[in-house]
């Protein structure tokens, strides 16, 4: 919008505005529904399938829509994708809150947090605490997501990061752990927890397989090197 449009605007009387700014808004939700049908159909079919192997054809017919329809607001399946990876992450970020939110204890607050951001992580570890839908076909194809959308999926993650520097943050300074750098040490919870996923799928034995709590002994006390 240009500045002379902006002053237009302004000018107008009250009541043209709001109309202008319920009929916006009325768009608006209307979109965000038919975008939300689109989701709601990839969700179903990854369920059903297991696996992000569907067509776009079997989500518009699942949803009941058209592809010119699904072309107005996504570029194609990678970005499908991604808004599936991206609702995935909200609801995460919203149990994680919860998870963290049941303790007092600024460690305790800790674990819970990295516990239950396994759990959203490897899906197949424990039981769900939230989310009906199955979200391991995205925690696998994360990887190819992160390769070709390293920015997208950066940007995704970055409230899950945020939460881990509070949580490291109130920890340090009750004594509790001692770190130096909060961000890079985040760096390091966060990448041994999500990606301890990958390691299980290559566990030849249950006996190899590293649960939410193995992974939460080696964050807190990590090797104990003694020099």
């Amino acid at each position: 919008m240009s500045d002379v449009e902006a002053v237009d605007d302004e000018n107008q009387p009250a009541w043209r505005q709001r109309a202008v700014s319920r009929s916006l808004n009325a768009a608006r939700s209307r979109a965000e529904k038919r975008a939300q049908r689109f989701l709601d159909a990839a969700f179903e079919l990854m369920d059903e399938k297991g696996t992000t192997d569907f067509t776009i054809q079997e989500v518009i017919d699942r949803s009941n829509q058209s592809l010119r329809g699904f072309y107005q607001y996504f570029d194609g399946k990678d970005e499908l994708l991604l808004a599936l990876f991206e609702e995935s992450v909200r609801e995460s970020i919203e149990d994680q809150r919860a998870a963290v939110d049941s303790a007092t204890d600024p460690l305790e607050r800790l674990h819970a947090f990295v516990v239950r951001l396994h759990e959203w992580c490897d899906p197949g570890d424990g039981a769900r605490k939230r989310g009906a839908h199955n979200r391991r076909p995205i925690s696998e194809f994360m990887v190819q997501l992160a390769g070709n959308h390293p920015d997208r999926v950066k940007a995704a993650i970055t409230p899950t990061a945020d939460l881990l520097a509070e949580l490291l943050d109130a920890a340090n300074e009750a004594g509790e752990i001692e770190i130096t750098d909060t961000r890079r040490t985040g760096a390091l919870v966060l990448r041994i927890v999500m990606y301890s996923w990958f390691g299980n799928r290559l566990a030849q034995s249950p006996r190899l397989r590293i649960t939410a709590e193995d992974t939460w002994q080696f964050c807190l006390k990590g090797l104990r090197a003694r020099s």
